[in-house]
């Protein structure tokens, strides 16, 4: 498939076929990159990374993906550039695309990162906005094909906050694929509603459900992958811990919870998790809440430590094929078709 100079900001952007190739790609450059086969593809060019919102995974997957093809990459961090302050998105863009092959974007406004592909001339990467973050998705489902080899028909179960990003491109790319979604969160926390009719759409086109339900019990009861994320996300304000708390605890991934799935169900995470306070937060919230809320009397908060330090826990696994995935994006959307 010719994927030269198309961006990468949504999954809804993608057919299954796509979607499927790029998941191919991704297992084929993680197999090179294993057997210690070099791959440097894009020699002599270089891709600018641009975040408004820091990233251990993100900004380690890009960078090092783009030296394993062959890339330069220049990182440009909250601090480092001019964008939205003394120049606009759209100069930014212009000018960018003038020195770079390909540029990555993660913040907050997804119009900023819309505005970025408009104006640049290139491949533009979202690497995560307020809304959607689909190269961490690519990285789960290829993590899901690895345990157990295919992807259709299987259910997954997002916990917690279900109107963010994670849970966003989750759902779109179970719709997509063939999955059965689940997002299991208090009601005023579900998706979006028209992203939800949209991808009821989708999923009936390609045999895949969108369900939304309160109960936790009946969300999970025999689902094939657990997916949580952290009850507040980067930017929010301080105070949102406690609201996010007083509503969320009751939807921690604890052993109950992953005894509802299948025996051979598998947890995710995009992280970074907050399981028990060997953080700085972890330890202010156990400090500031634990009395008052005893699920995080440990520092433990969308997932327990057994949970994360279990079997059924591949989130490093996830993590790791965050580079094979955007490596394949990169690729995909920076050569000639072959």
């Amino acid at each position: 498939m010719n994927f030269k100079g198309r961006h990468f900001l949504t999954l809804l952007d993608y057919s299954k076929e796509e979607l499927e190739s790029l998941l191919k790609l991704s297992q084929d450059l993680k197999r090179m990159k294993r057997e210690g086969k070099p791959h440097r593809y894009l020699e002599g060019k270089n891709v600018a990374l641009l975040f408004q919102k820091d990233s251990t995974r993100t900004r380690c997957a890009f960078e090092s993906g783009a030296y394993d093809l062959g890339m330069g990459a220049t990182y440009l961090g909250p601090s480092g550039s001019q964008m939205g302050k003394k120049e606009s998105i759209k100069d930014t863009a212009r000018v960018l695309g003038r020195m770079y092959e390909g540029i990555q974007f993660r913040g907050h406004d997804h119009a900023d990162v819309e505005a970025l592909a408009e104006h640049a001339g290139v491949p533009v990467w979202n690497g995560l906005t307020d809304q959607y973050h689909p190269t961490q998705i690519l990285a789960d489902f290829m993590t899901v094909k690895e345990h157990f080899g295919y992807l259709e028909g299987k259910c997954i179960a997002y916990v917690g906050d279900a109107r963010n990003n994670v849970a966003h491109s989750l759902m779109v790319g179970a719709a997509k694929l063939g999955l059965h979604f689940r997002a299991v969160a208090p009601k005023d926390l579900w998706p979006d509603e028209k992203l939800v009719k949209r991808c009821e759409e989708i999923a009936d086109a390609h045999e895949g459900s969108v369900f939304l339900t309160e109960d936790k019990e009946k969300g999970l009861q025999d689902v094939d992958v657990i997916y949580t994320d952290v009850w507040v996300s980067m930017g929010e304000p301080e105070d949102a811990w406690r609201t996010r708390i007083e509503a969320l605890r009751s939807y921690q991934v604890d052993a109950d919870a992953v005894s509802l799935a299948k025996e051979e169900a598998i947890f995710l995470h995009c992280l970074p998790a907050f399981h028990g306070r060997d953080t700085s937060i972890g330890e202010q919230i156990a400090e500031t809440f634990g009395e008052i809320y005893p699920e995080v009397a440990h520092g433990e908060m969308e997932v327990t430590d057994e949970v994360i330090e279990s079997e059924n826990s591949k989130v490093f696994e996830e993590a790791e094929n965050r580079v094979h995935t955007i490596k394949a994006v990169m690729l995909a959307t920076m050569r000639e078709a072959e």
